[in-house]
């Protein structure tokens, strides 16, 4: 027991080691940061986040990711629910098939992806939105929360369904009441992945926008510039790019406690 608290304390160490060298670098100034190695900041600075928070730039890019994700999140469950629901309840012919396959987007490299979703949303007017890079994740998000879903949905008896229907509920009511309850925590689990890869997907982001819509992650490389890089700047940015993921686990923590023991995770 005490062997594997202590290799638990190490591994916590070892994970926080790259946050917190981001957190003291942030507070650094440029000049400590580029001449020695210090592992505390000589002279506390809070210039680099006073960059972020005065930029319109860094601003709209929070807000642009933050948009995205959201709507990603929302069109993946609207999509994925009914879906899951089908593969759980129904058996139509090739319907193992499909759901194997419904998976197949993941193993291609989103790059894969850039020509087709650039040349479609140019024709379509929403090149450089933020309803570009949401629909183009969704390609890659529905498969894999069906696949979620449905481990929670199988989870459930059947016979619940057999018995709200006969106690007279319609099926949008048993829906609604009975059944959207019955798999919150898969709900929880299913967002929270689905927000993780949106929140950090960088290829498409990068492809789809321009100005309008440029996400954090897309910006975070204007740290990267002709009169070289900028650490102080980019870790700044990248401790508050950690924050918005670390509020929704919070959030979600019961659901994903529950998720990894029940569902497909």
């Amino acid at each position: 027991m005490r062997k594997r608290s202590i290799a638990l304390i190490v591994y916590f160490v070892l994970l926080f080691i790259p946050i917190y060298w981001m957190v003291i670098t942030s507070l650094k100034t440029d000049n400590e940061i580029l001449k020695e190695l210090t592992f505390f900041p000589k002279e506390i600075t809070f210039k680099h986040y006073m960059e972020i928070f005065t930029s319109e730039v860094w601003r709209n890019s929070f807000i642009n990711s933050l948009t995205y994700v959201f709507l990603n999140v929302i069109m993946t469950l609207v999509a994925a629910i009914p879906g899951a629901y089908a593969f759980s309840r129904w058996n139509f012919r090739g319907s193992h098939h499909l759901f194997f396959w419904l998976l197949t987007n993941r193993m291609a490299p989103a790059a894969v992806f850039m020509i087709p979703f650039t040349e479609l949303y140019y024709i379509l007017h929403i090149y450089d939105t933020v309803w570009a890079v949401a629909l183009a994740h969704c390609l890659i998000n529905i498969p894999l929360a069906i696949w979620i879903l449905e481990g929670f949905m199988s989870g459930i008896p059947r016979e619940i369904d057999e018995t709200a229907f006969i106690d007279g509920y319609s099926f949008p009511r048993f829906f609604r009441k009975i059944f959207l309850p019955l798999i919150g925590p898969g709900i929880g689990v299913t967002a929270f992945f689905c927000f993780t890869f949106s929140w950090v997907e960088l290829i498409l982001a990068q492809a789809l926008t321009v100005t309008n819509a440029k996400p954090v992650v897309v910006t975070l490389t204007v740290g990267i510039g002709a009169e070289g890089v900028k650490w102080g700047l980019l870790a700044a940015a990248g401790f508050l790019t950690i924050i918005p993921g670390a509020v929704v686990v919070y959030f979600v923590r019961n659901y994903m406690a529950k998720g990894f023991a029940l569902g497909r995770v």
